[in-house]
């Protein structure tokens, strides 16, 4: 059983035209949508399914700058800085409270991992990281069953509600002027002298100057039928969350095998920490290529997997026609299943090292896609051979926390604006120009 997310209405009547069309409504779209409302474009939001229905809705709600791939620092300070305002903003609940967040280090060789990305990577940026030892672990995260030796703390790091952020954000798009519609999938783009100019949807066609593609794991999909090439891979992330206990653990933390965060309900959302699976598809065979060096670095925490996935994709890449249903009709929400031995791996190793655990009462399990580039840092640009189109897609598994962020800088490139920050570093041109691909690696 998946999460439901809060409602967000639709509009019912498709405008003609648009300044700026966003393609699928997560917390990426949503929060770029927002960005223009507030600037007074004409935007359209458009989401096939229902808003936050896929992994917007399913990740772990973690806020972190910790732990950042150094081009993407920058970014989550920024995303940071709008989330802690955020309510106020939208004038709804997004469940977001600073609670700060602990990595745990169970060994020497841990500590030393962390302390080398607190030196090369947090300092620079001034983030408040820092290594801390057993005692203030202990202070901060009591009750742990196996101490551990330290920690990398980041206290102005923080949490929010899945199921809430994207939702009340999409309905502060309508409070502003713009428009937001669901269960309307976009088929395709038609091109007028060499660029963007109507959006094609199972409703009918909006005119527009730009568009944004914010599709998440069907970004891929979308671009092959323009022509353009997207290296972008999904993987599966399984999660459950626990009925209301009294564990009185308020921060959120990842340990070994395990990670977790207090929610709004009184219960917690628990994960992993360390491990997803991947179920191969033709893609994987496509791009082997360019996700090698991130299989090297990541194959710890990846396991491959030859599934019903594959067939199901095969499907869904045949091409169609404007005038024909789409695959984003024909599934309207990834909903994949929670994959068993992960979470028996993390319940199992959260009780053996917080007791407060023991008697938890699982409340629901889900599982969602993630999608990831092959340097594991996403994609906020203009493509170049299609002007007018923009991608903000590819956020590997970090999107929720840096969302608002990357709603700004998307914002900022499609109407012209100084971006808020460099935006070299998720240029989309690095897909295709023959950039090695080089996800960040410690020791």
């Amino acid at each position: 059983m998946a999460p439901v997310p809060d409602p967000v209405q639709s509009d019912l009547t498709l405008p003609k035209s648009a300044d700026v069309v966003v393609i699928g409504g997560g917390i990426i779209g949503a929060s770029t949508a927002l960005e223009l409302a507030e600037r007074g474009v004409d935007v359209v939001l458009l989401e096939k399914g229902q808003i936050a229905g896929e992994q917007s809705s399913r990740n772990w709600g973690w806020c972190r700058q910790m732990g950042r791939d150094v081009r993407e620092i920058p970014l989550i300070v920024e995303s940071m800085r709008l989330w802690r305002n955020m309510n106020v903003r939208v004038g709804a609940e997004t469940g977001f409270r600073q609670c700060g967040i602990l990595y745990l280090c169970k060994d020497e060789r841990q500590l030393a991992r962390n302390e080398t990305w607190l030196d090369e990577y947090a300092r620079p940026y001034q983030l408040d990281s820092r290594m801390i030892g057993a005692d203030e672990v202990a202070e901060l995260v009591p009750g742990a069953a196996i101490p551990p030796a330290g920690a990398l703390y980041t206290p102005s790091d923080g949490r929010g509600e899945p199921q809430k952020a994207a939702p009340a954000i999409a309905n502060a798009v309508r409070s502003h002027g713009g428009k937001v519609f669901t269960q309307c999938a976009v088929r395709g783009l038609e091109t007028k002298a060499g660029r963007v100019s109507t959006v094609v949807t199972e409703k009918g066609s909006i005119e527009a100057g730009s568009v944004v593609l914010a599709g998440g794991a069907w970004s891929r999909h979308f671009c092959d039928r323009l022509g353009i090439v997207l290296p972008q891979l999904t993987t599966i992330s399984s999660v459950f969350r626990t009925e209301p206990l009294d564990a009185g653990l308020e921060r959120s933390v990842g340990g070994d095998k395990y990670a977790f965060r207090k929610r709004l309900d009184g219960g917690y959302t628990i994960a992993h920490g360390g491990m997803s699976v991947s179920d191969l598809t033709p893609a994987h065979f496509r791009f082997f290529r360019q996700f090698m060096p991130a299989l090297k670095t990541e194959w710890d925490s990846i396991k491959l997997r030859f599934a019903k996935r594959f067939f199901d994709e095969w499907s869904l890449s045949k091409p169609w026609k404007l005038d024909e249903v789409s695959p984003f009709e024909k599934v309207r929400t990834l909903d994949p299943e929670p994959v068993d031995w992960v979470v028996k791996e993390s319940e199992d190793s959260i009780k053996r090292n917080y007791p407060a655990f023991q008697n938890m009462k699982v409340a629901e399990r889900w599982a969602g896609c993630i999608d990831v580039t092959p340097d594991v840092v996403p994609v906020i640009s203009e493509v170049d051979q299609l002007p007018g189109f923009f991608l903000s897609t590819g956020f590997s598994g970090h999107g929720f926390g840096i969302g608002p962020g990357a709603g700004k800088l998307t914002a900022d490139l499609v109407t012209g604006k100084a971006p808020v920050v460099d935006p070299e570093p998720f240029r989309y041109s690095r897909m295709i120009d023959g950039t090695k691909f080089a996800p960040m690696a410690l020791p």
